[in-house]
């Protein structure tokens, strides 16, 4: 059947229009990222813990903060940097979320180059510190002395933040001395508390409210005072190559994090009521834990403090310049 000049231009614009229709199509439904911006990747895998530091990425996925930077954000939830290694290495993990301590460490043992893109998390005092169950012999720091202690990492922020308390305590915190530190998965401190396995945990808000609400459990030393007040605690990194690679990426990636993050540092009930829906922890609980701080922007000089800390205790054996590694915001 011969069409005439309308029929052929009707026809003409259908096959266009399923043509574009075929081309845009990317799996996400109706008002999905886009990649208007010419970003070098839109689809993202991000490490994050199931705790309050991770709470801005969670508000940023919520409101739609990554859509409308033209990005796809899948979480992964990690125990720490170091596990997933080989994934931000060949770049099928994008971004994680690490303590200060976790990521120097890695920079000075030559594992891997990170750049330090956003800041997530700051001690604030009631948040982090060391627990003792209800019956515990341990009354005071200098009882810990042969006990073991729980943390979620042996060389990271916990260790780091727990060594000058011990120490003023009297204690000689070098491994193998007056404490037996042992690894104790976060989704395990209460457990493993419970069940004596350890004699006190390291342990961050939820968690320390969670453990007073079902155990009874008692803050020994709070690790976000005296000598460690107000410490910065986590931020988001990525390898150099990734950044390097992908700076349009890494600049949206930034934008939506800095709306997420500004909400956090305003509105607590925004915090409260994300954590339930990517952690364990119930919603009376959210509602009342210690927070830590949510700073707005990423200062060279207060993660510097860290570093400082580090070398201190032997975590670093040279001086990193944390200058080198923080790539500014630029809005």
């Amino acid at each position: 059947m011969r069409l005439g000049a309308p029929g052929r231009i009707a026809l003409f614009g259908l096959v266009v229009t399923l043509a574009l229709a075929g081309c845009s199509s990317s799996g996400e439904p109706s008002g999905g990222a886009t990649n208007a911006a010419g970003l070098e990747k839109t689809d993202l895998l991000i490490g994050q813990y199931p705790g309050a530091d991770s709470a801005p990425l969670f508000i940023a996925i919520e409101r739609g903060f990554f859509k409308e930077q033209g990005l796809n954000v899948k979480t992964e939830a990690i125990q720490a940097p170091q596990a997933v290694l080989p994934k931000l290495s060949n770049g099928s993990m994008d971004v994680v979320l690490g303590s200060y301590a976790t990521i120097l460490t890695i920079q000075s043992e030559g594992a891997e180059k990170f750049k330090y893109i956003a800041d997530s998390y700051q001690g604030a005092t009631g948040a982090f510190g060391v627990m003792v169950g209800r019956d515990s012999p341990v009354k005071k720091v200098a009882d810990l002395k042969g006990k073991k202690v729980g943390v979620n990492a042996l060389k990271g922020l916990g260790v780091l933040t727990m060594n000058p308390h011990f120490k003023i305590a009297g204690l000689d915190p070098t491994p193998g001395k007056d404490i037996q530190y042992v690894e104790v998965p976060t989704t395990n401190w209460l457990q493993s508390l419970e069940k004596g396995d350890v004699d006190a945990v390291w342990m961050t808000d939820p968690y320390v409210s969670e453990a007073k609400n079902k155990l009874g459990a008692t803050m020994l030393v709070d690790t976000m005072s005296g000598p460690t007040e107000a410490l910065p605690i986590t931020g988001w990194a990525a390898t150099e190559k990734w950044v390097a690679e992908n700076p349009k990426t890494m600049a949206a990636f930034q934008r939506a994090m800095a709306k997420a993050q500004n909400i956090a540092a305003t509105d607590r009930s925004a915090v409260t009521k994300i954590l339930p829906t990517f952690t364990k922890i119930p919603a009376e609980t959210a509602a009342t834990i210690n927070l830590g701080n949510y700073p707005t922007t990423l200062s060279a000089q207060r993660i510097q403090r860290v570093a400082d800390l580090m070398l201190e205790y032997g975590f670093l054996k040279e001086q990193i310049n944390v200058d080198s590694m923080i790539v500014p915001f630029k809005g």
